[in-house]
């Protein structure tokens, strides 16, 4: 997949991940620019878990490009990753059922705190 305009912010160029015979991401590309909101559907089992875990490097990806700015991020590790700004949630309803919400929003705010 080639792309045609200014740098996007995040690039992905046919990522795949296989763990030994079965192949969960197979050609996995896309661009987005800064401030551009999207969304992951598919079926279970399609590779959407695989795909966010090779972006947030939890996995490393059998062959393909992931580039954050620029800069390549394979091989780094997820938090290193996430300290340039790429980070995942999970599902899960009460994180720490004792905070509320916006102080469990905060629990990730000390990667970015500079004092």
């Amino acid at each position: 997949m080639g792309y045609d305009g200014p740098m996007p912010l995040l690039q992905v160029e046919d990522c795949v991940k296989k763990f030994g015979g079965l192949t969960a991401v197979n050609g996995f590309s896309l661009a987005l620019e800064p401030g551009e909101l999207v969304g992951l559907i598919g079926p279970n089992g399609a590779g959407k878990t695989t795909a966010f875990n090779l972006l947030t490097g939890v996995y490393r990806p059998t062959s393909g490009a992931i580039t954050f700015n620029g800069r390549s991020v394979v091989g780094l590790k997820p938090y290193q990753i996430a300290a340039l700004g790429i980070s995942r949630t999970f599902q899960n309803i009460r994180l720490f059922p004792t905070l509320s919400v916006l102080d469990n929003i905060r629990t990730a705010a000390h990667l970015h705190y500079r004092p």
